[in-house]
Order: structure tokens, then sequence, then C-alpha cells
């Protein structure tokens, strides 16, 4: 199996995505949709800001590499009603089941940053999108000292060295790494935009039990804490992210847990 289809069909990021579901919300009331716009999400999940994107009119093909997350995504805009928009499992790497030019505007909110080849991807979302679309991504910034980017330094921390050539996903959040991707795909630099924004993820419990939904259901931790417990530093694992979920969160309730995260908005207008 492709080993990114691998950690993201491992546990059931759906677990995490429900903490995500108000800010993808605002992040799509933020894209003017309009009704009939055709969207790409890319690296979709469970449908978080796909789903949506639907409500507010357009019509949205989600894609994602996980098979269990496709599912996921149908079963969640069948309950909904939203005909309006549909799943499937494909790379951000190769969209070759998608044709040149097919959709008004291209989404990832920290979907297709995950993906190992990223001149790929910025050429693939460069390719499937209509003169004049645009191109709108989410991305994680490496040493950010909020949440997402912690548990990933942290976590990387116990994990086995990456294979040779591996290019870490964080390197999206960098803003040079960013225009030259899409620079290589044609984009002029002048066309593409940044701005730092945050994306809030609330849980409906202690930050000790957000942590726990992580370990059990986020492949990139769960990684973490196999390898950590082979090398006897599960316990040490364990300290380091209880403190990070617990300074970060911001709830005055004891019994919910509210944690804001810094991230690289980027705004491709193509031509």
């Amino acid at each position: 199996m492709n080993p990114n289809q691998a950690l993201w069909e491992k546990g059931d990021f759906a677990r995490i995505a429900q903490s995500m579901r108000r800010s993808g919300e605002l992040v799509v009331n933020g894209l003017g949709i309009t009704k009939g716009l055709k969207v790409l999400d890319l690296g979709c999940g469970d449908g978080t800001t796909a789903l949506p994107e639907a409500v507010l009119g357009a019509e949205v093909l989600g894609v994602d590499i996980a098979g269990n997350l496709i599912e996921a995504g149908k079963k969640r805009a069948g309950e909904a009603g939203l005909t309006n928009c549909k799943f499937q499992q494909g790379d951000a790497c190769d969209l070759h089941e998608l044709n040149n030019k097919s959709f008004d505007l291209v989404v990832s909110i920290f979907g297709a940053m995950f993906a190992p080849k990223p001149f790929d991807v910025a050429k693939e979302m460069v390719r499937v999108s209509r003169s004049g679309g645009r191109i709108v991504m989410g991305n994680w910034i490496p040493n950010d000292p909020t949440l997402v980017a912690q548990i990933l330094k942290i976590s990387s921390a116990y994990s086995p060295p990456p294979p040779q050539g591996f290019i870490s996903p964080m390197t999206w959040g960098v803003e040079s790494n960013v225009t030259e991707r899409f620079s290589g795909a044609g984009i002029p630099s002048e066309s593409i935009t940044f701005e730092k924004a945050k994306y809030t993820f609330e849980f409906p419990g202690a930050p000790s039990k957000f942590l726990d939904e992580f370990k059990r259901f986020y492949g990139p931790t769960m990684n973490a804490f196999e390898a950590a417990e082979r090398g006897g530093r599960a316990n040490e694992l364990q300290g380091e992210l209880d403190e990070l979920f617990n300074s970060q969160n911001t709830s005055s309730d004891k019994d919910t847990t509210t944690i804001p995260a810094t991230y690289l908005r980027v705004t491709v207008k193509v031509s």
C-alpha cells in the first residue's frame, strides 16, 4: 500500500475531524462560494470543508487517499441530503482521473500538504483549475508554537527516521517553498498571496481526553507512540503531549477543550 494512504487509513481521522467542524465552516464562509461553483476539495478527509461548500450551493468533489475517510464523507453527505457533494478516492500527486480545467476553485485545508511529492501536487492543482479560478490551501507551519506543528514536531522526535528522499509536509508552511512549487507549475509569484490565520479545535472533554483521541485515532501520533513503546519512552512522550495540550487549552471550563492553532493560508490565482 502507498505509505501515505496507510498513514491516513490508520486509526480514524474522522474522530479528530469532529473537533474541526466549526472552524472548517468559517474557512468556507470566507471563500466567496456561489451557487453552482465547481469545487475540488483535495485531501478532503470526511468532508470538514466539503460539506459546508456544498451547503452554500457549490458542486463539490471531495478527493482523499484514505478509503475509510471517503466512505465516511459519503455517509455524512448522504445523511445531510447533499446530492451536490460527491466523494472519490484519489492521490493529490496524480489526479489523472480528473480533466484539465475542470474546477473554479480547488481547496485543500491541511490535506494535500501531506502528499509526498509537493511539486506534483502543485502541478495537478493548477492543471485541474480553470483559467480565472483559484486555489486555496491551509498549511501547518514548521516550528510554529501552536498545537499541530508541536504535535508533529514532538511525535517526530520519537519516531524512526523518515525514508531517504522524504519531504516533510511542514515545508508547505514556508512561503518560499510554496512560491517555488507553484512557479514550477506556471504560476507567477505575484499571483500567490499568503496570510497567517487561526484554526480552532473544539472538544467536549478535558485536554487529556482530547490527547487520548490523537493517541488512539491520529496516524502520526499512533506511530509515535508505537515507536516510543518499543524504545521504552512512551511515558516520556505522554508527558510531553500532556503538557502541550494542557498549556494550549484556552477554555475556562475544565470539561471542554479549545485550542487555537496558527496556519498559513495560501491563495493562488490561476490565469
